[in-house]
């Protein structure tokens, strides 16, 4: 089992991928990533990631920066878990350049569509962390979902009246 991951070592993972990679490309941080860079929690288990466009080297590099830096890295988004919202690449949030690879926030709504489909305990403190801060309005995030409420066919995992009623529960009408 690797060591929880710090926003040092965060720091040290985009520092080095950013000198790892051979052309432009951004990568865009979730979940507990996210949660560590605003300062909602100290530590994550896994640094869960999305890369798009793909700079060359950026698989290649995986493995050996997990080793190097004693850290879970994770090929995941919340478009994989729930549908991809319109604009998500738009409303994602800068955080850093280092070389030719920027990083950002996935979107704050994304990440809380995701966040409520899951339910954690943990995700909804992230949520209520997000409102908190003003990275994700209910009104916003219920015309959001709604836009892509008919995809939820195409996710059998996820049950589409309990995620209806975890959305409208966060932004009641």
């Amino acid at each position: 089992m690797r060591a929880h991951t710090s926003k040092d070592r965060i720091d040290q993972l985009m520092r080095q991928m950013g000198a790892a990679v051979k052309s432009e490309g951004r990568v865009y941080f979730t979940g507990g990533v996210t949660a560590v860079l605003m300062g909602w929690r100290e530590t994550t288990i896994d640094v869960d990631l999305k890369a798009e466009p793909e700079p060359r080297g950026f698989f290649e590099c995986l493995p050996r920066l997990k080793d190097e830096l004693d850290i879970n890295i994770e090929l995941a988004a919340p478009d994989q878990f729930v549908p991809e919202l319109p604009g998500w690449q738009n409303r994602s949030c800068f955080i850093a350049q280092h070389g030719q690879l920027g990083f950002y926030h996935y979107d704050f709504y994304g990440q809380a569509l995701s966040k409520l489909e899951r339910g954690h305990p943990r995700d909804h403190h992230d949520v209520q962390c997000m409102r908190r801060d003003g990275l994700v309005k209910g009104e916003r995030l219920r015309e959001l979902f709604e836009s892509v409420e008919d995809q939820l066919i195409r996710y059998p995992a996820i049950n589409p009246i309990q995620l209806r009623a975890a959305v409208m529960d966060f932004a009641p009408k």
